[in-house]
């Protein structure tokens, strides 16, 4: 798969539902190109400026969010079958727009590494640093990496969770700006619930994070578990705007990974040999 040409016909999201008024035209960068789009009824109209002329781009509403494409034809958005399950919560935590490559985000978001010290005594704390082995595999029927089998002793892994629970993870990384993690559902552990962080590549170095949750929770207002991803994502966001290139390094030479670091690597090779430089350092 070339990913630097799937890039540009592909879907990306732009906003997260809740978050459009009807009757508001709102103006964004998508992929370095000026964008608009407003919603007139039950139909989103949407369009890019192309030196002066502007041209129609393609809409869709999906999980919680709206996506736009510059192609005619852009193939098909990955699937996430627990947004169709009808007990479950759909709750935007909100889009933040952040001063780094969206590869950056992404990355941010499977290191389990820095949770006992960016996310101090609510996703790990001292001593329980170590990042257990876990395995990372590469679904090549519909080309996603798939990390199975993580756990991290969390002190309050969710905004439902009542004490420190042992969480698991699973993420899958199904286009290199988007990530879905399914994580421990404290109130029904037989289930998953589901944080997609859908990153809008605004340009090689400026991003804008849509979170959104699909959770089995019938215990915390929409505000309640707002806040909780908010204040996850605010810890995060220091690291993220001080990250040195603001690009990411697809390059083994560039900077040295650990043992922990199997996902993020993983992730990285997967870029560099489907040829992707948006966003990225390629030397």
């Amino acid at each position: 798969m070339n990913f630097e040409q799937q890039l540009f016909d592909d879907w990306h999201p732009v906003a997260a539902l809740d978050d459009i008024v009807s009757g508001h035209v709102f103006h964004t960068r998508l992929l370095g190109r000026e964008v608009s789009y407003e919603k007139v009824g039950d139909v989103v109209a949407a369009k890019w400026n192309d030196n002066g002329t502007h041209r129609p781009l393609y809409a869709k509403e999906r999980y919680g969010t709206l996506w736009l494409s510059f192609a005619s034809n852009p193939r098909d958005l990955f699937l996430v079958p627990e947004f169709s399950e009808s007990d479950r919560r759909i709750v935007s935590a909100g889009s933040a727009r952040v001063n780094t490559s969206g590869l950056r985000a992404i990355e941010n978001f499977l290191d389990m590494a820095h949770f006992p010290f960016v996310h101090t005594d609510i996703l790990g704390a001292e001593p329980f640093t170590d990042v257990a082995p876990y395995k990372v595999t590469h679904d090549e029927q519909v080309d996603e990496i798939i990390a199975t089998e993580c756990r991290f002793p969390q002190p309050r892994g969710s905004a439902t969770a009542t004490e420190a629970i042992d969480m698991e993870y699973i993420y899958r990384i199904t286009r290199p700006y988007i990530a879905i993690l399914y994580k421990t559902c404290p109130l029904d552990p037989s289930r998953w619930d589901v944080l997609c962080l859908f990153v809008q590549p605004v340009d090689e170095e400026w991003c804008v994070a849509h979170t959104l949750m699909c959770y089995v929770d019938d215990v915390n207002s929409d505000e309640q578990l707002r806040h909780f991803q908010q204040t996850i994502f605010g810890q995060d966001l220091m690291i993220l705007i001080n990250q040195v290139p603001k690009r990411l390094p697809l390059s083994v030479n560039r900077e040295t990974p650990v043992r922990a670091d199997v996902l993020a690597t993983a992730y990285r090779r997967w870029m560099r040999e489907g040829g992707l430089k948006y966003g990225a350092i390629v030397d």
